[in-house]
């Protein structure tokens, strides 16, 4: 007996403790390498040993990072002894060390496949370097024989080209190859038939790029990279050099975005093309260099565009992750630039990559607005094509390049990043990879090596001071977006054929970031329409489309992401083959909107004709085309087509739920499926403050909120009204929140602390005193302040122009009311604060609202309230110019300002530094809506 109640006294307290410990899936997930931001690591001049890899790695893994990439560059002046040759037998013994100091550290190792960008270097013969086409044209009227000399004009390509067709044209006969006719020495002698003729010489030219930004042993012509061959080679002398030092393949190749300048050919393109695209391509060079000008001209460049981007996917990037695979790394790639379907591009590595460049306005209150700035070319309609290119191919991670640019150097602060990152996020990133760190050795004075193009997150950073916090938030909301599969509404269809063959002016025709939603407005119109209503979407390709199923009404992708419905944005071109599979899904079940019209045409030369005699027989199983006066319903088979001119009417006709944070709380958000329900991110962008009962397009019967800034967690307060689940929601412009719900789960969990202001708050005294804990130059002082404000605006020369810490301290008597929380709010900071209260930390706040919740550190009676604010490098580095300090050392570009000029940082006026208030205790009480 007495051991059956030692045995249930013992089970008794297991239940207990098993009662209170919180069920796995109330808890925040795991953090991970990969949920860690990653940052890219220059390597100047590959000047590196053990002892700085070592100090450099060990830095950032403290502050938080999960791992770099490695790109070496341009070295540093005086410096040229220590440079080390890229994949030297030296060089590789530092990526060996690289890689097991970081894996001692809990890090990866990524690598740029090349110095700088893009692929090429001193081992890329000029047989394999990129390549272009040159057209020359020669007149003839019949009645004497033709003799000329066939050669290039172009003094740089003499050497170089080689002539690929020679065909004469003449109106009313056929065109002749005379390719054949051309001498060795360049001469034609012909006798021409009888007309006015025509010769269009093509020569395969060279663009003669060099590698851009390229290190110590990475300088040389730029790869082909439409030319199997050359990629094969290419990729044999990373074999070679990798075998000497087994063991040192990193965790991810990398290749930075498509800036091969000028190549458009590759010397079998024309044997590419007619097996491709089912006819000769000489035959039309007429045509073809009218540049879109005519129909015919305009289809026989999408033509070369479709093929052109065919070969870049198949011969590089295809080829690339294969032969990657084969090593056992995976590939990251950066799409954008190159002329290939983005989507298809991205979707042929293991983790697509976008890019923001520039900073955006944001309408969130106390936000800085620096003067020197660049506008973001990366915005969240943009990023979707890499984060939709993940999601329909089944790819969980969708990387950023982050921060390329903000503001000028020296002067972008934490707070201006953190909603750049919470936009990144709503389009569907969920590895943010910095731009980045420069590898300096702990000796080199400051502000040490640094590279010219980025917003510099590295130890020597006054703002590194902080930023392990910021770092901290960015895991832990990766942690949920790398969780789960996504869950968007709807497939936006890509109209590529209308891009390639509506663009005039050039036969080639990029994707960059840079002025892409110039290049496509209707489809950015578009993608702004449908997320206005408060759908989420995703873009798919034609290729994808191909491989799109229907079950039970919902279009699974490949990757096994799930859609309510597919939309066809106005799209006047399409092939045959898309609009049969288009047809074949709504007759399988699909909902299908076209918007404004049905496609009309095909895109393409070939069998024109036919291919769309075929188009109007498939035309005729759809309602008929005047229903778009209005916007109809109609069945087809066991699925619906939903025609009309505007989105606003139609979305709603799929019966899919909005997001209304969207639409009437103007928040942003991204939502993901898990297994027993979703979960949302949550960030309010604009001064649009909530504090209400938010509608979710999903059922819920229990929720649980995680706050990525503070780790806090608690259950949320959910209620059914009409038959939709809403939540309760407060927050504040800048803020951002995370919330998991549960279809069918009822979850046990400590309720989520709401809080209301009571109306009562207490205003800090004005008697500061402030000191630095650190300062350049040096500041021993302790001033007594009369008022909170920069300290910059104290009379002391030294305080304008010193990067550093100051700690402002001041005493108050406080007295709390039972029942009560206490908030503090610093007011205007720039740009970062360390919280202490009676000698305590409590917070690190880096991003607006700068506050936190002090209760548990309060006291009755009289309390220390200590804050050390940390400031931007600015002041410093342009006081270094003023002096004439030479730490612009660097070759090639050298440091570049944000135009990209060679422009001095002297004429900078003062930036406010310090704890600018005012500073308030505000009293909140809590409560459960």
């Amino acid at each position: 007996m007495k051991r059956y109640t030692y045995f249930l006294v013992l089970f008794s307290l297991w239940l207990c403790a098993a009662c209170q410990r919180e069920p796995a899936d109330t808890q925040w997930p795991e953090i991970t390498q990969e949920s860690k931001p990653w940052t890219r690591w220059w390597w100047m001049g590959s000047a590196v040993n053990e002892a700085g890899l070592s100090y450099n790695l060990h830095e950032l893994a403290k502050a938080g990072m999960g791992g770099v990439e490695i790109t070496p560059i341009y070295g540093v002046k005086g410096e040229e002894a220590n440079a080390i040759p890229y994949l030297s037998p030296h060089w590789m013994r530092m990526l060996y060390f690289a890689k097991a100091e970081a894996k001692r550290l809990g890090m990866g190792i990524d690598m740029n496949m090349g110095t700088g960008w893009p692929f090429g270097g001193p081992h890329v013969a000029l047989e394999d370097a990129a390549t272009r086409a040159i057209f020359q044209e020669y007149e003839y009227k019949s009645g004497k024989p033709f003799s000329e000399k066939i050669t290039v004009e172009d003094e740089k390509q003499k050497e170089i080209a080689r002539l690929n067709k020679l065909i004469a044209y003449a109106p009313g006969k056929a065109c002749i190859d005379l390719t054949a006719e051309v001498a060795e020495d360049g001469t034609l002698t012909w006798d021409a038939p009888q007309g006015n003729w025509r010769l269009i010489a093509l020569f395969t030219g060279k663009t003669l790029q060099q590698v851009k930004r390229a290190a110590p042993g990475g300088e040389g012509y730029v790869l082909n990279p439409f030319d199997a061959e050359a990629v094969r080679r290419y990729f044999a002398v990373f074999n070679e050099a990798f075998h000497k030092i087994p063991g040192s393949w990193p965790k991810h190749f990398f290749n930075d975005s498509f800036e091969v300048y000028g190549a458009d050919w590759t010397p079998d393109f024309l044997e590419q093309f007619e097996r491709r695209r089912g006819y000769k391509l000489q035959d039309y060079f007429p045509e073809f260099l009218e540049k879109g000008k005519s129909e015919r001209s305009a289809r026989i460049l999408s033509d070369y565009r479709e093929t052109l981007g065919e070969l870049l996917k198949e011969n590089f990037t295809q080829a690339w992750t294969e032969w990657a695979h084969e090593r056992g790394v995976r590939t990251r790639n950066q799409a954008h630039g190159s002329p290939a379907n983005l989507i298809d591009l991205y979707a042929a590595v293991d983790i697509p990559e976008c890019e923001t460049f520039g900073i955006t306005d944001f309408d969130i209150p106390g936000l800085r607005k620096d003067s020197i700035r660049k506008e973001n070319d990366g915005d969240p309609a943009t990023l979707k094509f890499a984060s939709s290119a993940a999601h329909i191919s089944g790819k969980p991670l969708t990387s950023a390049e982050t921060f390329t640019w903000l503001t000028e150097h020296f002067r972008t602060s934490l707070s201006q990043c953190k909603p750049e990152i919470d936009q990144m996020f709503v389009a569907g990133v969920n590895r943010v990879y910095f731009h980045g760190a420069t590898y300096s050795p702990r000796e080199a004075a400051w502000p040490g090596w640094k590279f010219y193009a980025a917003v510099d997150l590295s130890p020597t950073n006054t703002i590194w001071h902080d930023a392990a916090p910021f770092f901290s938030y960015i895991a832990r909301a990766q942690s949920f977006l790398q969780d789960g599969a996504p869950d968007n509404d709807f497939l936006l269809y890509l109209p590529i054929y209308d891009f390639w063959h509506d663009q005039t002016g050039s036969h080639y025709l990029s994707f960059a970031i840079h002025g892409l939603r110039d290049l496509l407005p209707a489809f950015y119109q578009t993608v702004a329409e449908v997320k206005n209503e408060g759908y989420a979407l995703d873009y798919i390709s034609d290729r994808f489309l191909q491989t799109t199923t229907v079950e039970n009404g919902l279009l699974h992708t490949e990757g096994g992401a799930t859609y309510k419905a597919l939309i066809l944005p106005a799209v006047k071109r399409l092939p045959v083959e898309t609009l049969a599979r288009i047809r074949q899904l709504a007759e399988q079940g699909a909902t299908i909107l076209f918007a404004g019209r049905y496609p009309s045409d095909v895109p393409g030369l070939s069998q024109l004709n036919e291919r769309q005699g075929q188009m109007k027989e498939l035309l005729r199983a759809f309602p008929p085309a005047n229903q778009f006066t209005k916007t109809t319903v109609s069945a087809m088979d066991k699925g619906k087509i939903i025609t009309g001119k505007r989105y606003k009417e139609m979305l709603p006709l799929t019966e899919v739920k909005p997001e209304v944070f969207q639409t009437q709380f103007g928040g942003e958000l991204i939502r993901r499926r898990h297994a027993d329900g979703y979960h949302y991110f949550f960030t309010l962008l604009q001064n649009r403050p909530v504090d209400g009962w938010v509608p979710l397009a999903v059922e819920a019967r229990s929720a649980v909120f995680f706050d990525p800034m503070t780790g806090e967690t608690g259950k949320a307060s959910l209620r059914k009204k009409e038959g939709q689940t809403e939540v309760y929601l407060q927050l504040k412009p800048g803020q951002s929140v995370i919330l998991k719900t549960f279809t069918d789960k009822q979850v046990s969990v400590s309720n989520w602390n709401y809080r209301k202001e009571t109306g009562t708050a207490l205003a800090l005294p004005d008697d500061w005193t402030m000191h630095f804990t650190a300062s350049d130059p040096e500041i021993k002082e302790t001033f007594a302040l009369p008022a909170l404000g920069s300290w910059t605006d104290l009379d002391r020369e030294d305080l304008k122009r010193n990067k550093g810490t100051a700690r402002y301290s001041t005493r108050f008597h406080f007295t709390p009311n039972a029942g009560c929380d206490y908030l503090l709010d610093l007011g205007d900071v720039r740009e970062s604060a360390r919280v202490y209260l009676n000698g305590t930390f409590v917070a690190t706040l880096f991003a607006v609202p700068f506050e936190a919740l002090i209760t548990d550190y309060l006291k009755e009676g009289e309390n220390l309230i200590e804050v050390e604010v940390t400031n931007l490098p600015a002041n410093r580095i342009a006081d270094y110019d003023r002096q004439g300090i030479e730490w612009r050392k660097f070759h090639e570009i050298n440091f570049v300002s944000i135009t990209y000029k060679d422009t001095p940082f002297d004429h900078w006026g003062v930036i406010p530094s310090g704890l600018l208030g005012p500073v308030s205790i505000k009293e909140l009480k809590s409560y459960i809506p």
